[in-house]
């Protein structure tokens, strides 16, 4: 199935260099997602087009109007679209949205410029998103943000092995990586990447993404399901930064391992992008 996508923008033209090149554009050509950006001024009101007005009880900046808004959504819209404002109000956009709207079969997103948007228009989307805690000069940014993120999640888009193991695909960081030389300023790959032992090096990587997330993102191991053998590799990570003296500030809450046989839960990633991205000028 193809991923269908529409972009209501003031500056259709901020799309044209991200979505037209590497993996986005690869995406596209084999037909996998079809992406669609309009000028939102084609909807805009009277003869200068106009989309935007002034405040109501005054302060600064201009507010986006919600009737180009409502036009470009009915007419755009259909029975499976999910109609997307980026805001800095927004959910938290996180792997596991990504995912979600992976498999959804159209997606609209609404990039609002200057002061915001009138609050009027929250009633006429499905979902709203944001990418972090900052502001942008628009929402064009934000939407290219989770379009890539969306996309190359499609079946067929990358190698399936690149997804199933990098960040937040299990709740942790990903563990790290090397390639040659084998030694570099100093610095050599760790012994058991080139000693041909699988169990081994599945052993490393596990504990590595642990011991990266620990040190990094404690915040993405609360309240996460732990296997049997992750409570074991925490306990070594933590008895070894004891050691050395260094460790996070403070250990999270872990769940109990499941029972013996029974499946480990990813959990979804902690407020790791935390909240929202959008648009101001």
């Amino acid at each position: 199935m193809t991923l269908e996508i529409d972009v209501l923008t003031l500056f259709p033209r901020m799309f044209e260099g991200p979505l037209s090149g590497s993996i986005p554009a690869r995406i596209q050509e084999r037909g996998l997602a079809v992406i669609r950006v309009h000028d939102l001024r084609r909807w805009g009101l009277g003869r200068h087009r106009s989309v935007d007005d002034y405040t109501y009880g005054g302060g600064a900046g201009m507010v986006l109007r919600p009737e180009p808004v409502a036009a470009a959504l009915a007419e755009l819209r259909r029975d499976d679209s999910i109609a997307i404002l980026l805001d800095p109000a927004g959910e938290p956009f996180r792997q596991a949205k990504a995912h979600e709207l992976a498999g959804a079969g159209h997606l609209i997103f609404v990039c609002p410029r200057y002061e915001g948007v009138d609050e009027r228009i929250r009633a006429l989307v499905d979902l709203e998103l944001s990418i972090g805690d900052y502001i942008l000069t628009g929402g064009e940014l934000a939407a290219l943000v989770v379009i890539d993120a969306v996309i190359r999640l499609l079946p067929g888009a990358i190698d399936e092995a690149s997804t199933a193991e990098e960040s937040f695909s299990s709740g942790l960081l990903e563990y790290p990586q090397y390639t040659r030389p084998p030694v570099f300023m100093g610095l050599a790959v760790p012994a058991v990447l080139i000693g041909g032992d699988h169990g081994a090096v599945r052993r490393w990587r596990l504990k590595e993404a642990l011991r990266r997330t620990l040190l990094r993102r404690p915040d993405l191991l609360e309240g996460r399901p732990f296997t049997a053998e992750e409570h074991e590799l925490l306990d070594e990570i933590r008895a070894e930064l004891d050691e050395l003296g260094v460790g996070p500030s403070t250990s999270p809450e872990v769940a109990p391992a499941p029972a013996e046989g029974s499946p480990a839960g990813a959990g979804e990633p902690g407020s790791g992008q935390v909240d929202p991205a959008a648009p101001e000028v």
